[in-house]
């Protein structure tokens, strides 16, 4: 999601300077995406030179209080008509980390799926304890339980990759003949038989 369209949503509300519209992006998104306060006001500024926002005749020469104009408003409405596409494919982090590791000697890629896995459900319990202290603030809730459900994913998409790799593990050990099938029972030592 833009900067531009959360405060130009925001501004449908009522017109609002520059931190209270920072205030209120990081109420409705509970404190999950934070704004440095230059990045609202370059982005006022930009909206302003587009149209989307004029400033009004409320507040004073250091607080400029800004209302959205009616193109602001259709693009707002086209902007909540329009399916979130992504351009590209995301560069996820994690799926690169782990596609390096198994291409690296000396990497123990199942440690890599550990400690990752016991870091998000770290995260997990951090969102869903969060989302039990929002009460009813709806706009906290879906935030929240979009963060749930993306680190449950996470997590499920981890014990996948850990399944991938023991069969390709099985798969490999069995190409080189270090693998005993698994109906071959286990030689006895003949000093061993009792």
């Amino acid at each position: 999601m833009s900067i531009r369209f959360g405060l130009l949503t925001l501004l449908q509300q009522q017109p609002m300077y520059g931190y209270q519209l920072r205030q209120e992006f990081e109420s409705s998104t509970g404190s999950t995406w934070p704004l440095n306060i230059g990045q609202v006001y370059t982005t006022l500024s930009r909206l302003e030179r587009d149209g989307m926002v004029v400033v009004t005749d409320e507040g004073d020469e250091s607080q400029r209080v800004f209302a959205i104009s009616d193109a602001g408003r259709t693009s707002v409405h086209d902007w909540f008509a329009t399916p979130v596409q992504p351009s590209a494919p995301p560069r996820d982090e994690l799926a690169i980390k782990l596609a390096l590791a198994v291409r690296t000697p000396g990497v123990d890629v199942r440690s890599v799926i550990q400690a990752q896995r016991t870091s998000t459900v770290r995260t997990l319990q951090e969102y869903t304890r969060s989302r039990e202290a929002a009460g009813e603030d709806l706009s906290w809730l879906l935030v929240a339980d979009s963060l749930i459900f993306s680190a449950e994913a996470e997590i499920r998409w981890l014990d996948h990759c850990e399944t991938r790799l023991v069969r390709a593990g099985h798969a490999a050990a069995r190409a080189t003949g270090t693998e005993r099938p698994a109906h071959q029972p286990v030689a006895i030592e003949e000093g061993a038989k009792q």
